[in-house]
């Protein structure tokens, strides 16, 4: 499986958050993204408390006043286990390494969602042609394109190549084909496992009309 990912500017996303009262419980979470191509992008994280009504059913008062708590580096941690995966395990029992607030009810809060990993783009605009900003394949971190791989492909993250010859090919056209594969983009790290990165729009073009514009990724 190849996974795409396409630029999140240019793609309709829906939100999800979880609210984990952890203060007082040891808790393993289940973050899973259910749409058959979809891999999780972390939005925002945070451990601590910065509202007082969230996560406060049966709480004193006093454990709830001190709303501008909350944990450095949760957003860093909570991405690092789970962006780029389908399926991951958060254990509560991680963000107790410092207290942000002692006395005070906490609380992880994280908004994530299923981004496309094969992103099939359509416009059904007239006169609407393709044109990328720019794309790179290999792999930048560990986490990205990364469920049932061995360790052993992805500890390479130093691995990418600016790819040019994609906006050559694509640019003006309303539609392109792209086969994702080293032997077409060269191999950048030999045994690592490599994916596509691509940042896309579309922009009207008065002189060409097309009834539907498409970027298909064929392996």
């Amino acid at each position: 499986v190849m996974c795409i990912l396409s630029n999140p500017l240019f793609v309709s996303l829906v939100l999800h958050t979880l609210c984990i009262p952890c203060d007082s419980l040891r808790l393993n979470v289940i973050v899973l993204c259910v749409t058959d191509n979809g891999v999780i992008i972390v939005q925002a994280a945070m451990y601590g408390r910065t509202d007082a009504e969230i996560c406060s059913d049966g709480i004193p008062a006093d454990q709830l006043a001190n709303t501008q708590c909350f944990q450095i580096d949760t957003l860093k941690d909570v991405k690092s286990r789970c962006d780029g995966k389908k399926v991951c395990e958060i254990s509560t029992n991680s963000f107790r390494t410092s207290d942000p607030c002692s006395g005070i009810y906490k609380y992880l809060d994280t908004t994530y969602t299923c981004f496309p990993c094969i992103q099939i783009c359509e416009c059904a605009c007239e006169g609407q042609v393709l044109l990328i900003h720019g794309a790179d394949y290999g792999r930048r971190d560990s986490t990205t394109c990364s469920l049932n791989l061995p360790a052993s492909q992805l500890q390479n993250v130093q691995c990418s190549k600016p790819i040019s010859n994609l906006a050559d090919s694509c640019n003006g056209k309303s539609n392109c084909t792209v086969k994702v594969s080293s032997s077409v983009f060269g191999d950048p790290c030999f045994g690592t496992y490599k994916y596509l990165e691509m940042a896309y729009r579309f922009w009207k073009y008065a002189r060409r009309k097309c009834n539907y514009s498409t970027i298909t990724i064929t392996m």
